[in-house]
């Protein structure tokens, strides 16, 4: 349960700072979302004890380490399994799951579903590199096709699996995408997560800079990124480019990108972003470069289902109240039956 309630104290970047060495290789993109993370926590108006880091396995599992918090490094793939168990067991715990894409979408998918379409109140923070960092780049569930890679020498022949479709796929509450450069956007959007009753899932474009080195350059740098990308804000038409005169129209029931001022096209002619409608978010989630820009910052989000967490304590206590349970007959159930000698 919580604390009492006692004066919060006033917490800084360095409050939620391990007296661990942070080991990933100079350069990752692993210590920016370290960082963006020690910000944003001090601004959730919670005590650091309520925070719980639990990882599964690979680069981004170290993160529990780092995090002056409560927190586990599991085993690989079942992060989720054990964060669910974390929040069920006390709910007023403040659950953070981070791990990669090999952890969270190979062998650890099917948990990593399961948590979403049940609404957990779970900060996923899915760290996406495109490549198995920690065992020295073999392909990943994310990896593009014809990656070549130590385990595919001829290039890869899978089908990449999209994070932000298989999360609303899943029914997720709450889907988003951020780069791990952009701190600020980054910072925001885990607030927002934080502040989410269910299911947060946060897909971060982040950068191997020695297995898989400019694997999102198109998207994060300063001269590419305008015209790659666009930044998701509800209510605002979605327009991207250098000179912000691009934009997305749905022609023909498939988005499209256009320069407005050609053929006629004006802003009022541009799609208009509604983060709670689930349809558009699939369609977003499935642009991608160079046809599209690829969208950045909150996709979907529907507060309004109910955490996972709160059902199972509100059935725990409605059992209690009932004051009927009986165990034994719980066991034996309808269709139990004694044979006699």
């Amino acid at each position: 349960m919580r604390a009492p309630d006692l004066p919060l104290p006033t917490y800084k970047p360095k409050d939620f700072t391990s007296d661990q060495d942070v080991r990933w290789c100079p350069g990752c993109g692993d210590y920016a979302v370290l960082a963006s993370v020690r910000k944003a926590l001090p601004k959730l108006g919670r005590r650091k004890e309520e925070f719980v880091f639990v990882s599964g396995i690979g680069c981004a599992a170290r993160f529990p380490y780092y995090m002056e918090t409560y927190g586990m490094h599991s085993i690989h793939g079942r992060a989720p399994a054990f964060a669910t168990g974390i929040k069920l067991a006390n709910p007023d715990l403040d659950v953070w799951l981070v791990s990669g894409d090999g952890d969270l979408l190979s062998i650890g998918g099917n948990h990593t579903m399961h948590v979403m379409r049940r609404n957990v109140g779970v900060r996923i923070l899915l760290l996406n590199n495109r490549i198995y960092g920690l065992t020295k780049g073999q392909y990943s569930p994310t990896s593009e096709r014809g990656k070549v890679t130590k385990s595919t020498p001829m290039g890869s022949i899978d089908e990449p699996v999209n994070p932000l479709a298989l999360a609303l796929a899943a029914e997720c509450t709450f889907v988003a995408r951020c780069i791990d450069i952009d701190a600020k956007t980054l910072t925001a959007t885990m607030e927002r997560a934080a502040a989410h009753p269910g299911c947060a899932f946060i897909e971060v474009y982040q950068d191997c800079n020695i297995f898989n080195h400019q694997a999102w350059f198109y998207a994060s740098q300063k001269d590419a990124r305008p015209n790659n990308t666009v930044d998701l804000v509800h209510g605002e038409p979605l327009i991207f480019g250098e000179n912000r005169d691009k934009g997305v129209m749905i022609v023909n029931g498939r988005p499209r990108a256009v320069t407005i001022g050609e053929g006629g096209v004006t802003e009022e002619d541009i799609l208009v972003f509604d983060e709670t409608d689930r349809t558009l978010a699939f369609t977003l989630a499935n642009m991608h470069c160079p046809d599209l820009p690829e969208p950045l910052g909150v996709l979907y989000c529907h507060p309004d289902r109910p955490a996972y967490e709160e059902a199972s304590r509100t059935q725990i206590q409605d059992a209690q109240a009932d004051g009927s349970a009986d165990l034994q007959k719980l066991v034996d159930g309808p269709d139990t039956w004694m044979v006699g000698s």
